[in-house]
């Protein structure tokens, strides 16, 4: 671990509130995340910030590394990669219990979805990095996944062990898991173009998926259907800038899914196009619902992705609910 800033760190009970820990996810965007980190550190140190910074090194470290500076005493965590390195810090932070906490994020990823619909601008690391001395805070929307699952991927929890994941941006099934299994595989992509790609090719060979949603507003709303995707956002874009729930606000107290039909190919390309442009709801077999929560339900065991990562129910449903300004957030 490397220190920056000014002071030395002060620990056992001394008041921490001042600091900023920075986890540093160097595999973020594919590499970004390290061509970026000394920038971010000589940004952060030119804006007289006072920091600690942390890099992970394995699956796992951004929990690991935030539980660890919490029991050190800092209230201030700071997240450097994409929106898969923030979420798992946030959910570190929400799953931890502590009060009085904050938290902050800069840009370094593939899709960097939740900086948007944050404000900031993933291009212009100077003005990300102000926004954290400024010190400007907002109460924003947490969603959460109360599902048994695991992830799909080894050395994670085994199938059948309780799982509660929060979550910053989005939960889905169907397409938009089709395009991150491509998007891994992708080898001389990296990006916002990554995911345009890969998700042009899954239009052609992607299957669709069954599913029923039920809402939990009043009264209950159920939809079921063949769909190409089922997205429930917290906020308005995804997948590399797609603003997949136009009318969606990270402080609105609402989850915002959207149901999109499957489609003959030649459909799908035009949903995607609308879709690039937030019109997609302007087509026939698009449908949106606002609700504070909903359970998707699917003929098998579901696989579906929370901020990009995939993981696979141990049944065949999917519970998602919302928690209205869970988490303080630095922001523009």
């Amino acid at each position: 671990m490397v220190s920056g800033g000014s002071s030395d760190l002060r620990r056992d009970g001394v008041d921490l509130s001042d600091r900023l820990f920075v986890v540093f996810n160097p595999a973020s965007g594919r590499g970004r995340g390290a061509r970026l980190q000394q920038k971010y550190v000589d940004l952060l140190r030119g804006a007289g910030l006072d920091c600690e910074v942390a890099e992970t090194r394995a699956p796992g470290d951004e929990r690991r590394l935030t539980l660890q500076a919490l029991d050190q005493g800092f209230t201030s965590i700071v997240a450097v990669g994409g929106d898969g390195t923030w979420s798992h810090v946030a959910d570190a932070l929400l799953g931890s219990g502590s009060p009085g906490l904050r938290f902050g994020v800069l840009p370094a990823g593939t899709g960097n979805d939740f900086g948007r619909n944050l404000g900031l601008d993933h291009r212009r690391p100077d003005l990300c990095v102000e926004v954290l001395a400024q010190g400007r805070t907002r109460q924003i929307d947490v969603g959460r996944v109360r599902t048994p699952s695991r992830r799909a991927e080894p050395g994670q929890p085994a199938a059948g062990e309780p799982s509660v994941r929060h979550f910053l941006n989005v939960v889905g099934l169907g397409f938009d898991v089709g395009v991150i299994d491509a998007a891994a595989g992708a080898r001389f992509l990296r990006g916002e173009a990554l995911y345009q790609i890969t998700a042009l090719q899954q239009l052609f060979r992607f299957p669709g998926v069954t599913c029923t949603a039920e809402s939990r507003s009043e009264p209950v709303a159920e939809r079921s259907g063949r769909f190409l995707m089922v997205t429930v956002s917290n906020g308005a874009v995804f997948g590399g800038g797609f603003p997949i729930a136009p009318h969606a606000a990270i402080d609105d107290g609402c989850l915002h899914a959207c149901f999109i039909g499957d489609a003959s190919p030649f459909g799908r390309a035009r949903l995607f196009t609308a879709a690039g442009k937030g019109r997609h709801g302007l087509l026939n077999g698009v449908f949106f619902e606002a609700s504070t929560g909903f359970v998707l339900r699917t003929d098998d065991r579901t696989r579906f992705e929370v901020d990009g990562d995939v993981y696979e129910a141990t049944g065949s449903s999917v519970e998602v609910d919302l928690l209205p300004g869970a988490l303080e957030v630095f922001a523009p």
